[in-house]
């Protein structure tokens, strides 16, 4: 059946090209959504190796975290935030489904992150949901659990009160709007684990601080972070 679907895909291309979600200019490779030439320049970070590193520096006196990494470094009118862009707004789901499951054969082979128990994604509220259709973090999380092999559970964490894009505050407006806004849905499915907190971008840090917190909470918790990228100054 693929061999039979293939050549009326190639005909698509023809009027509608598949371009590579980093550099929107290449083709990538048959059934890919990064070319090979930005495969091999993105800039990758490398912090799952290191336990103190710039991500987790970020979180010093506000988290208690085990550990903690991005993917790439993020920066504007970047590749990076191509990527990021196309999936946050312009429903390409399969590019953080791609690059959670490189996140998730990074971590397997640091022995920072090797008794990680589950997968938590940074939840978004039911209205924001219902408009994108899925939640970017989750879509990475379940990439990371494909390749980590830990559980992502999506349900874990909820967001009970909805709020504008946060994308031009700084930490301290970020942190009065987040406040509140995040609960642990189940507890006791938490109780005791490692859990492997992602989301899409670490920019300021707010919001993970507050959902690392609340995972804290729960006895016998401890948490690391993964996400896609971090911002640089």
């Amino acid at each position: 059946m693929r061999n039979l679907i293939r050549p009326f895909e190639d005909f698509l291309c023809l009027f509608f090209p598949h371009l590579c979600l980093a550099c929107e200019y290449n083709s990538p490779p048959y059934g890919e959504h990064i070319c090979t030439a930005c495969r091999a320049t993105l800039p990758e970070a490398n912090f799952h190796f290191r336990k103190e590193n710039p991500f987790t520096e970020k979180f010093w006196g506000r988290v208690n975290l085990h550990a903690g990494a991005p993917m790439y470094l993020f920066t504007k009118e970047s590749r990076v935030q191509n990527m990021v862009h196309n999936l946050k707004y312009k429903r390409k789901a399969e590019v953080g489904t791609a690059l959670g499951r490189k996140m998730g054969s990074m971590l397997r082979q640091s022995p920072l992150f090797a008794e990680v128990d589950v997968i938590v994604p940074v939840p978004l509220h039911v209205r924001k949901l219902r408009i994108r259709g899925y939640n970017q973090s989750e879509v990475f999380g379940n990439g990371i659990s494909e390749t980590f092999g830990r559980p992502c559970l999506g349900n874990a964490m909820r967001r009970i009160v909805h709020s504008e894009s946060q994308t031009k505050q700084s930490r301290e407006a970020r942190l009065h709007n987040v406040g509140e806004v995040f609960e642990v849905a189940k507890p006791k499915i938490l109780e005791g684990k490692h859990i492997l907190l992602v989301d899409d971008v670490l920019t300021t840090g707010a919001t993970l601080e507050v959902c690392a917190n609340r995972l804290l909470d729960v006895p016998g918790t401890k948490v690391s972070m993964a996400t896609i990228a971090i911002a640089m100054q």
